[in-house]
């Protein structure tokens, strides 16, 4: 089977002959395959009237577990973002009763965010959307190539973790 990147690489090599190609081959494909994966998490949350940045943060509530709740620190930790635009995002979701702030009580200046019943529902469906659309996008994988690529990926992954 070929696709668009093996002419690509082709293309390439016909070019720049006296290069190793085999990163474009993988790297490419990776790329296109991220543009696929994006678009598809757009569609669950859009159908789920959420944003990509919302559904990371509540994911990082839900996965918490009961009571599905963080504080502000740890929330950065998982999603990766600046302390102001943590807040600016806690603040968006608060204010559309996805998430409550309460006092810590072991900080009498913390709080803790905790995922409020809408914002529960709000992510567990878009993460069945998002499931349903990644199950999608690796049915023509029988289940030992998927676990095989799963693995490859993770020692590709290892040297940034």
């Amino acid at each position: 089977m070929r696709d668009e990147v093996d002419e690509l690489v082709e293309a390439w090599a016909r070019e720049r002959d006296d290069l190793d190609l085999e990163p474009v081959a993988v790297f490419s494909r990776i790329s296109r395959l991220a543009r696929h994966l994006d678009l598809a998490r757009r569609r669950a949350f859009t159908a789920h009237a959420i944003e990509s940045w919302e559904f990371d943060v509540l994911a990082a509530l839900r996965r918490a577990g009961s009571p599905y709740e963080l504080s502000p620190g740890r929330l950065l930790r998982e999603t990766l973002v600046t302390s102001g635009t943590m807040t600016n995002r806690v603040d968006r979701l608060a204010a559309r009763g996805f998430v409550e702030r309460y006092p810590d009580p072991d900080d009498r200046r913390g709080v803790i965010v905790r995922l409020t019943a809408e914002g529960k529902a709000a992510v567990d469906g878009a993460f069945t959307a998002l499931l349903d659309a990644e199950h999608e996008l690796l049915a023509d994988l029988p289940d030992a190539e998927r676990q095989q690529l799963a693995g490859l990926l993770r020692r590709l992954l290892a040297p940034f973790a």
